[in-house]
């Protein structure tokens, strides 16, 4: 399957100049003039890297990538806008956290190359999520892990959330109390 591309912006010109500079690139890209109509596309297609641009009418960029990142975390996160505040990387950085927050206008070439490196990035997550590390544990390994469940049940269970980060609860775990 192609990776997608996706670029956000309510300027159609703008878009158009995208997919023209960006043609000969080795990834699909698609289009959307309104974060909401972006949200759309993501609801239907896989996209690996959204770029968006800030200033929109309904909703800016650092507040629809804040939503990418709640309902879509393994999609990587850019913020292309010509109106560079500091409220408005701070809250894309905070809130969406974005891979890259650029500046209009912006090279081609330069894009293409931080897009390139967001794919390497969803790649890696991928790799990350689906590997298969082998890993066996020993019999004197085993024992260590049974004598720790038995002191602190619970201890040698992973839970992760939604984006596969490690949920650490020091009570769940019962490091709170002393062994028995």
């Amino acid at each position: 399957m192609s990776e997608t591309v996706l670029f956000v912006d309510d300027e159609p010109h703008f878009t158009s100049a995208l997919q023209r500079a960006l043609r000969h690139e080795p990834y699909r890209i698609l289009t959307a003039h309104s974060a909401a109509r972006a949200l759309e596309i993501l609801q239907k297609e896989p996209v690996d890297v959204v770029v968006s641009d800030e200033r929109m009418p309904g909703m800016s960029g650092s507040e629809f990538l804040a939503v990418v990142r709640r309902l879509h975390p393994r999609t990587v996160r850019i913020l292309l806008t010509g109106y560079a505040t500091l409220d408005a990387a701070v809250k894309a950085i905070n809130e969406g956290e974005i891979y890259r927050f650029l500046t209009k206008p912006c090279q081609a070439k330069d894009l293409s190359e931080i897009i390139r490196q967001a794919l390497a990035i969803r790649r890696q997550m991928d790799r990350a999520k689906t590997a298969d590390t082998g890993f066996t544990p020993s019999k004197d390994t085993l024992e260590i892990l049974s004598e720790l469940e038995q002191h602190y049940p619970g201890i040698t269970q992973m839970r992760m959330d939604e984006t596969g980060a490690i949920i650490l609860d020091d009570a769940d775990l019962g490091l709170d109390r002393p062994p028995e």
